[in-house]
């Protein structure tokens, strides 16, 4: 074969090859319920095709991804039907791992607006927890994030569309202060916005300065004080402090601002509201939420609601269990009960001052020991027993921290049986679990379950300890030696 020949079979592979390519490369992204699938060999090529890519990334298996996923599905269909010009993606980080490590995706649900095909300067979204919120940020980025309000009429009409809204008071509408306002609005799409430099505004609510007020059925229930300094997280904060009445019932529709709260610390109240004594301890329990707000966010569950029996259930509490007080901190899930049957404003206070002076006590619950539980080769653990069992000085001690209904710690179920085997002619370690949805214990646990602790017997430190200051001398005689 000559060099022509060589060359022109050459030139035809590579047509083949691209016309294959091509092919490849023109077939459509699949889409699921209007938001197309990204994977790591789409992904490029779906920033070509879409100049505003939003995409939402997640975990199927996460709680909060599966309520995410449906709101965004609802906002995809919806800006199909408008023929928006944002195209929405979801990216499932569980399969795509490689993908979500390349562009440094740590958190899950999280939403990322790319512009552009850029692939590395996304727009970072603030929490977005409905279709409606999704819309309104991205209509907010585009045009004006705030109604102009214009007279008093048209407050009117403004305030009475929603039992809560923000509403700017600036003396210049388009420069200066109000800028920062504008921004907080384009990142805060869950609550209405408006700003209005009219005067009867200003005299309406009694105000002479730039102010960002928080109004409750039409009524001013807080106000903000703009100055040259104010930066747009500073607003966002006391928005999302003041956006919360007093006192807040735990129902459907409050649940996700509960749990999103910029405010960690929840004193919950159990009790019935149909019961005897509701209205005075309510009444108490409200005027001690005046004096901590900002430190801690007060929820009412009634216990005598069927629809918060599961809620009722995460906490352990029994209907007959009500009235009680406990507070809950959000970053570790620890619970502190209030240790008293009163319920007025003084014992709320002293409760909640031990609290956070880290003087409370904290509640530890525990399934009972089941019997036999050390009978076999992995030991069965619960909170009253976990301590002496875990903290044994004689002991190296395996655990295995599980949950449940997590495929991922039945999956360990096996592997810890055989090591337990393994260690059972072992006087000295012990292999145990224990289902840390069901029992507390008094450590901090950072990790996500399944995960696994050794507790190492304090013998065997004073071993290595012993072992090392024997060496340290023998290095400092070698040193007079020389």
């Amino acid at each position: 074969m000559g060099l022509g020949q060589v060359c022109a079979v050459y030139v035809l592979l590579s047509a083949l090859m691209c016309g294959t390519l091509s092919k490849k490369n023109d077939e459509p992204i699949q889409e699921d319920k209007d938001v197309l699938v990204l994977t790591e060999s789409n992904f490029n090529r779906a920033l070509k095709l879409h100049s505003q890519l939003l995409v939402h990334f997640y975990a199927p298996l996460s709680g909060e991804s599966l309520g995410s996923i449906l709101e965004f599905a609802q906002a995809a269909s919806e800006l199909k039907e408008a023929n928006s010009d944002v195209k929405l993606g979801g990216l499932d980080v569980s399969k795509q791992k490689d993908l979500a490590k390349t562009l440094n995706v740590t958190t899950v649900p999280s939403v990322r607006l790319y512009l552009s095909g850029d692939k590395y300067n996304p727009v970072y979204c603030p929490v977005l927890k409905s279709s409606a919120s999704i819309i309104s940020w991205l209509k907010r980025r585009k045009g004006p994030s705030a109604d102009l309000i214009k007279d008093l009429s048209q407050l009117e009409k403004f305030t009475a569309e929603d039992d809560l809204v923000i509403l700017g008071l600036f003396k210049d509408v388009e420069e200066g202060a109000v800028k920062v306002f504008y921004e907080v609005a384009a990142d805060v799409p869950d609550l209405p916005f408006g700003v209005t430099g009219n005067e009867q505004v200003f005299s309406k609510y009694g105000r002479t300065e730039n102010s960002v007020l928080l109004l409750r059925k039409s009524k001013m229930a807080e106000h903000f004080e703009m100055t040259s300094e104010t930066v747009k997280d500073d607003v966002i904060l006391f928005i999302r402090i003041h956006e919360m009445p007093l006192v807040t019932e735990y129902n459907g529709k409050t649940s996700s601002k509960i749990l999103s709260s910029v405010v960690q610390n929840h004193l919950i109240l159990f009790m019935d509201k149909a019961g005897k004594g509701f209205k005075q301890t309510y009444r108490a329990f409200k005027s001690t939420a005046k004096e901590f707000r900002g430190k801690v966010l007060f929820v009412l569950i009634d216990s005598g609601e069927p629809r918060n029996g599961r809620i009722m259930e995460y906490f352990r509490v029994r209907k007959e269990d009500a009235p009680l007080v406990r507070m809950v901190n959000l970053t570790d899930s620890f619970q502190y009960q209030l240790p008293s049957d009163l319920m007025d404003i003084q014992t709320f206070t002293d409760f909640i001052e031990s609290y956070l002076q880290g003087k409370a006590k904290l509640k530890l619950q525990s399934e009972p020991v089941p019997d036999g539980w050390d009978k076999q080769p992995v030991k069965e653990l619960v909170g009253m027993n976990f301590e002496r069992v875990a903290f044994n000085h004689e002991k190296n001690v395996l655990i295995l921290f599980y949950s449940p209904w997590s495929s991922d710690s039945r999956a360990l179920f096996p592997l810890w049986e055989d090591l337990a085997e393994h260690f059972s002619d072992s006087e000295d370690v012990v292999v145990a679990r224990i289902d840390i949805t069901a029992n507390d214990v008094n450590i901090r646990m950072m990790d996500r379950y399944p995960c696994i602790k050794v507790f190492p017997a304090v013998y065997a430190e004073r071993e290595v300890i012993e072992r090392k200051k024997y060496l340290d001398a023998q290095k400092e005689a070698a040193k007079d030696e020389l």
